[in-house]
């Protein structure tokens, strides 16, 4: 890698790690090709991505960021997995290491919060962004739907009445003729 590239992908590298709101820094030792294009389709389709870089380039990255928490983690053949929602990079990192050992959480950051790996953990059982959008949802529709049915009840029972009392007048007057 030239001297260009290098200073490209360090501005590249600062940037992500200036707009991201959580970072999870993983060792990634004995992971296949496959293994790895998996984790990045996953990552992909949860909103995140997944960067192998040059701890050292990583860390002149992370100067005056506020993930620079991160920078002890980077030792040793080490993956970054970041996404804009604080929640997406931490659920698929763990999931995908629960089913492959070979990949070890050491820690992240969220914001300027650094993370231990109990703390990426927790930060995975969380709920995502678009859930807890379709909860509030569900919880601001909840109670506006029963408003709905308690205001159309009495008039719902005023037309049962009418229609009741019209079928007797019909019966009747089907007698009286």
């Amino acid at each position: 890698m030239d001297r260009a590239a290098k200073a490209d992908l360090v501005s590249t590298l600062n940037g992500v790690f200036s707009n991201t709101s959580v970072v999870v820094v993983a060792h990634y030792k004995g992971l296949t090709v496959a293994d790895m294009q998996k984790l990045r389709s996953q990552m992909k389709q949860a909103g995140a991505t997944v960067k192998v870089a040059k701890n050292r380039l990583a860390n002149i990255a992370l100067e005056g960021t506020d993930v620079a928490s991160i920078q002890p983690l980077l030792k040793g053949p080490t993956l970054l997995a970041y996404s804009s929602d604080p929640v997406a990079a931490a659920k698929v990192a763990v999931d995908f290491a629960k089913a492959n050992d070979k990949l070890v959480i050491l820690g992240g950051a969220m914001g300027t919060t650094a993370l231990n790996p109990d703390g990426v953990k927790a930060l995975a059982s969380l709920p995502s962004l678009d859930e807890l959008r379709a909860k509030l949802v569900g919880l601001v529709q909840a109670p506006a739907t029963k408003i709905a049915q308690v205001v159309n009840a009495p008039a719902a029972k005023l037309a049962r009445v009418f229609g009741a009392y019209a079928k007797t007048g019909d019966t009747q007057a089907d007698e009286a003729a």
